[in-house]
């Protein structure tokens, strides 16, 4: 099955443009992961959207932490129509100008996207610069370990953010999640948002799914395989062989809400 690759771009270019579920997207050609699905496939982890379209409503306040280049974005953007706004995050500069890009293409003008880390304080961190003509897989970089080489980005924590509402977090930061959340503690306590969080890091979950249980938070995994054979371009080669993403759906205790077909996560073990 061809791609939906529109031609418009020198062929030199490490961007690639490309028709997808969800509108055009702009992705890195030389990216393993996000822009090799958007390309071959036309969407990217379709299984996250089935939970997605079931916990944000229109006129919902989303927060995504850790958007790369939109690939959830543009959707997130399209279910809270008409009224809500997603606020997004994301710390390198090149993906994050990617993400401007796509957020401008799908007239998103729901979104306010933010070049900027989430943390458990306020500050500044280095990000590494990843070349983007060379092949990489862009979303993992991690910021957990700091360091001293990279660009200067600013750190952000969910809190300085003082929103009245936020029905949907969605955390995908790459082992910095604990810290995003103990700096959102007050708006998680306030909102009691629903919660998305990846959690792929052997040596942080047990921090992780503790935390989240003290805050009185049912937690299920989510395992999406990164191919679906109903995906957008109708192409039936798995690329992505056994791949899954380690994800946590954490609903609020006191909202007795039903989860079918999820496992439960009842201790941090």
């Amino acid at each position: 099955m061809p791609t939906r690759e529109v031609p418009v771009l020198p062929a030199d270019c490490f961007n690639g443009l490309t028709i997808c579920r969800h509108g055009p997207m702009l992705y890195n050609r030389n990216d393993q992961y996000v822009g090799a699905s958007l390309r071959k496939y036309g969407e990217f982890s379709p299984g996250e959207s089935q939970v997605f379209r079931a916990f944000i409503q229109p006129g919902a306040v989303v927060v995504e932490v850790g958007a790369n280049i939109g690939a959830h974005t543009v959707e997130l953007s399209r279910l809270v129509v008409p009224g809500g706004a997603v606020f997004a995050f994301e710390p390198q500069r090149v993906v994050f100008q990617t993400l401007c890009a796509n957020v401008a293409l799908n007239g998103c003008a729901n979104v306010y996207a933010f070049q900027a880390a989430v943390g458990a304080t306020a500050g500044e961190i280095r990000v590494p610069f990843l070349p983007p003509n060379m092949p990489n897989n862009f979303g993992g970089l991690s910021l957990h370990e700091g360091g001293s080489r990279g660009e200067p980005v600013p750190m952000r924590t969910l809190d300085s953010l003082g929103l009245k509402a936020c029905r949907f977090l969605k955390l995908d930061c790459e082992g910095m999640e604990v810290e995003a959340l103990r700096g959102g503690a007050d708006m998680i306590r306030t909102l009691r948002p629903t919660m998305y969080v990846e959690n792929d890091r052997k040596d942080r979950s047990a921090e992780l799914i503790g935390l989240l249980l003290s805050w009185q938070y049912r937690l299920y995994w989510h395992l999406p395989p990164l191919f679906s054979p109903q995906n957008f371009n109708e192409d039936a080669e798995n690329i992505f062989e056994n791949i899954v993403s380690f994800n946590m759906l954490c609903v609020p205790a006191e909202q007795n809400i039903t989860v079918r077909g999820l496992q439960p996560v009842e201790t941090p073990a």
